[in-house]
């Protein structure tokens, strides 16, 4: 991943994620690990749901006429609101599975 970064600070990010995950994983006991690795899954689940929204609400302001969407519309024909649609239900889909299973413990 280091290789495709184009910025320090993307860099500084992959690294210290990268020592983080090799910090927990070498030095804590199973319980410190499970935890850790459920903030994390929480972190991304609930991460993956801001960017739709945020691109959806980019768009409605006149920017992003070059999106994921737009150039699905584009190709496919299919209204880009579609897309968006499934990317709303796609991400939220997603982060109610995973909370369901990360929830039954």
């Amino acid at each position: 991943m280091l290789v495709m970064i184009r910025n320090a600070y993307g860099a500084l990010t992959v690294i210290l994620s990268g020592a983080a995950f090799l910090l927990v994983s070498w030095l804590t006991g199973p319980q410190v690990q499970a935890a850790f690795a459920y903030a994390v899954v929480w972190f991304l689940l609930l991460g993956g749901v801001r960017p739709a929204f945020e691109l959806q609400a980019k768009r409605a302001r006149g920017g992003a006429g070059d999106s994921d969407a737009d150039q699905l519309a584009r190709l496919t024909h299919v209204p880009a609101v579609l897309w968006f649609l499934l990317f709303h239900l796609v991400s939220l889909c997603s982060l109610i599975g995973g909370g369901r299973w990360l929830l039954e413990l």
